[in-house]
């Protein structure tokens, strides 16, 4: 478990030291099915988040079985993008460094954000890497014509600062665990004789590499940016109840650009 995360090309692996599409040999620590169920089977129609949550239960599994990378290779869409230090590239065109790499993180998701038609999500969670930093990351999920999810983009980064220490546990400390909770958030379906308005314009921020996906139903917008300094920067708006709301926003920062990797 303490395999370093220095790249072993600059141009390849330092792109995607910290990417949570993978989980370390002991799995990870997410929620039952039981869970899942609980919090997530109200969601109306075809956009079911739990749906998203059971598969990354199932490609962390098949992480544990046949290694992460291979796993990864086999829930990648087409043309997958994994967000690095030097902005998004193919999956394919890095996989074969990061299986030479050893890197490896566990994961667990926080929230799920669908479009209404179900056809893409996005999952956002915790992660800690095989050196015992933690982070967020993000990965969008697009529904394939089998009805299965793939991942078409990833990117994650540490904490920066990281949280503190734990506190050691001495006899008679009362301990509670991490409460296994999802939030499920869908968008809006809007009625036959509706539209759905357009989102929000995208505001003219730093100069920089950037992209923004509109769902098919118009329900959902996600885009990602690529900001100085190596700054990973991404957001899902959805059509809720009348008016768009932000469901997901991170600026994550790149390894070199981390004081935990100094």
């Amino acid at each position: 478990m303490k395999t370093s995360l220095r790249p072993l090309a600059q141009t390849a692996t330092s792109i995607l030291l910290l990417t949570a599409l993978a989980a370390c040999a002991s799995g990870p620590r997410g929620p039952s099915n039981a869970v899942i169920a609980r919090a997530l089977v109200s969601a109306p129609g075809a956009a079911q988040p739990s749906t998203i949550v059971s598969t990354e239960l199932a490609f962390a599994r098949e992480a544990q079985e046949r290694g992460q990378f291979v796993a990864g290779t086999d829930f990648a869409a087409p043309g997958a993008l994994i967000h690095g230090s030097n902005g998004p590239v193919a999956y394919a065109a890095v996989v074969s460094a990061l299986q030479a790499s050893g890197i490896s993180s566990n994961w667990e998701t926080r929230a799920v954000v669908m479009s209404c038609d179900g056809e893409i999500a996005l999952s956002q969670g915790r992660f800690v890497d095989q050196d015992g930093f933690v982070g967020n990351y993000v990965t969008t999920w697009v529904r394939q014509g089998d009805g299965a999810y793939k991942w078409t983009y990833d990117v994650a980064g540490r904490d920066d600062p990281q949280p503190p220490p734990r506190a050691q546990i001495e006899d008679g400390d009362i301990v509670v665990t991490s409460i296994d909770s999802i939030e499920g958030l869908v968008a809006t379906c809007p009625r036959r004789d509706e539209s759905v308005p357009p989102p929000p314009a995208i505001p003219i921020g730093e100069d920089g590499a950037t992209d923004a996906q509109l769902s098919r139903d118009g329900t959902l917008r996600w885009r990602w940016e690529h900001r100085a300094g190596g700054v990973k920067y991404v957001t899902a708006e959805y059509f809720y109840e009348g008016q768009w709301l932000t469901a997901i926003e991170e600026s994550l920062a790149s390894p070199l650009a981390s004081s935990a990797e100094e």
